[in-house]
């Protein structure tokens, strides 16, 4: 049995490459092509049957999926999009889940209210993977790529609140309470931020006091483990704490850990990331035809039919009419509320001008004043240069794939539940319809709206700006090169030329001349070139906080500074 299971997981790994392979090339989304491979593979002759347990997917699986997502995803985006996130991810869930939930128990009276919300609960979530990587292959504006990113990760733990009050309820006495449901909900979140916020610190902590590659991405893979099992033990909800945990260090790990640990958890993540996503889709496909034998003892195929097409079609529509409203406020009145933001920021600036600071504490409490309304320019700007129209909204509402999070909580409900085998294989087809309709449809839908991308040539030009920014900031806060000294001595005439056209707005430009450089002189160019180096991490972590350039331009401006820290190690 060993023996066989090795060669099962070989053989899907090689399916998993195959079919990311294939997908590069032909441009169909792997998610799809895995489900179907998944499914052509179970019906080879003597293919073993495969169970997962649930649980291993929601504690062993869920959790490094989300964590990978949330490390990358910028904080500034979040916060920037944190009202449609929130209203797509927390109250189209629930809103979804008892609808659902009503009419499904209307429709098919055998199925219990709490089995129906549950039912309801585990279909409500997206799942980004096929959405974001259609995405970025046919050039989806950054904005909407993040609202699908930021939904998905924070509705996950809404749907599982709500399908924990309805498992609890069919346990108990078939009552399903919306109070008690607001009351976990609440909770759940304040739990999560606190204990995901704890976790998140305390490691970035530790693994910048380590600085050692080998022990920082050994603890970077309990992150989510130690965020998600004291969450849940708290009743609190553990796939939000994992979100939390890793949004934070993502946020603090860009000042604080080194270009090494930051390359090597990005190379380390994304593996595992693919592996995880990989398999469950792939499993997806698999055990589909034994939830079909399970669903044939309790039902008719007519009826499963009936109840799929009911719930595809209520989920399409709920989330049309959830992305209506967002589409009627850009539509009316956004001009006005771009005004009255830039006429609140001019008065805010102008009782700054007029204030006169007396003390430090003052002249402090002036300059965070500064730095907010510098903030809130920028936000005010990101709004009218990158604003969410009517086409991205309809993106938006056609990018309604499910996937792990969906298969994996249908079967977390009891066994021995009247018509659970229906309500899985349900939800499981539902999962499997949403895939493919949308994943097939989608690269149509984003090509006919026409979105115009940033050019190259302005994406190198604000580069090159911002630096051009960090680089004078760099200057001010360290001093001119020839001010500098290193143990108290004035730099070598020879290490003030060799650097002085390389600090600013570039840094460095390689190694090998630093490599042909006399040995006293080499020791001076590299202890200049990081105090340089640390000064403009410093203005990027500053200018980042404030946001006046996109994510994408922050993240090119990193990765060289990285290069540059990188290459001091091998000179």
């Amino acid at each position: 049995m060993d023996h066989q299971i090795v060669l099962i997981a070989g053989a899907g790994l090689a399916i998993m490459i195959a079919a990311s392979v294939f997908a590069r090339r032909t441009g169909v989304a792997a998610p799809l092509l895995l489900v179907a491979l998944g499914i052509g593979a179970s019906y080879l002759p003597s293919t073993p049957a495969i169970h997962i347990e649930p649980e291993i997917i929601l504690a062993g699986v869920l959790p490094p999926l989300l964590y990978t997502s949330a490390v990358k995803l910028p904080v500034i985006d979040v916060r920037r999009n944190f009202g449609l996130i929130s209203w797509l991810s927390v109250v189209m869930v629930i809103v979804s889940a008892l609808v659902i939930g009503a009419l499904v128990h209307a429709l098919f009276p055998g199925i219990s209210f709490a089995l129906a919300v549950a039912l309801g609960a585990v279909v409500s979530p997206t799942d980004a993977v096929a959405a974001t990587a259609i995405g970025h292959r046919v050039g989806l504006p950054p904005r909407l790529m993040t609202v699908l990113e930021g939904e998905s990760l924070v509705n996950d733990a809404s749907a599982l609140v709500v399908l924990r009050t309805a498992v609890a309820a069919l346990a108990v006495t078939t009552h399903f309470s919306l109070g008690h449901t607001v009351l976990d909900f609440v909770w759940a979140v304040v739990g999560a931020i606190l204990i995901g916020g704890a976790v998140g610190f305390v490691t970035v902590v530790l693994r910048q006091r380590l600085d050692d590659p080998v022990l920082n991405t050994t603890i970077s893979f309990a992150v989510p483990f130690l965020a998600y099992f004291p969450a849940e033990e708290a009743h609190a909800s553990g796939v939000l704490a994992v979100v939390i945990a890793g949004l934070l260090t993502g946020a603090l790990g860009n000042r604080r850990f080194s270009a090494r640990d930051r390359q090597t958890q990005s190379t380390t993540w994304t593996t595992i990331s693919f592996i995880l996503e990989s398999g469950v889709f792939l499993a997806m496909g698999y055990e589909l035809p034994e939830l079909v034998n399970d669903a044939r003892v309790e039902t008719t195929p007519g009826e499963i039919a009936a109840l799929v097409l009911l719930v595809v079609g209520l989920l399409i529509a709920l989330r049309f009419l959830g992305l209506a409203w967002p589409a009627l406020q850009s539509h009316f009145g956004a001009n006005d509320r771009h005004e009255q933001v830039h006429a609140q920021l001019d008065e805010f600036e102008e009782r700054l001008d007029s204030m006169e600071p007396s003390t430090q504490r003052e002249e402090n409490r002036v300059a965070w004043a500064r730095r907010r309304l510098a903030r809130g320019r920028a936000d005010a700007d990101f709004e009218e240069r990158e604003p969410i129209t009517g086409r991205g909204l309809l993106v938006l509402a056609w990018a309604g794939m499910r996937g792990v999070v969906t298969v994996a909580a249908a079967q977390t409900i009891p066994a021995g539940t009247p018509h659970r085998a229906t309500v899985v294989l349900a939800a499981f087809i539902v999962a499997l319809i949403t895939l493919v309709l949308f994943g097939i449809s989608l690269p149509a839908v984003i090509a006919k709206m026409r979105f115009r991308p940033e050019s190259a040539e302005d994406k190198r030009d604000s580069v090159q700006e911002l630096m051009r920014q960090i680089g004078e900031s760099a200057i001010d806060a360290v001093g001119p090169l020839e001010d500098q000294t290193v143990e108290g001595e004035p730099l070598d005439p020879e290490v003030i030329h060799t650097l002085k056209d390389r600090v600013v707005p570039r840094l460095v430009s390689g190694t090998r001349q630093l490599r042909a450089t006399k040995p006293d002189t080499r020791e001076q160019m590299e202890t200049i070139q990081r105090r340089y180096l640390d000064a403009m991490r410093e203005a990027l972590s500053t200018e980042r906080s404030v946001g006046a350039y996109s994510s994408e331009t922050y993240r090119q401006v990193q990765s060289f500074l990285d290069t540059v820290e990188q290459r001091f190690t091998t000179a």
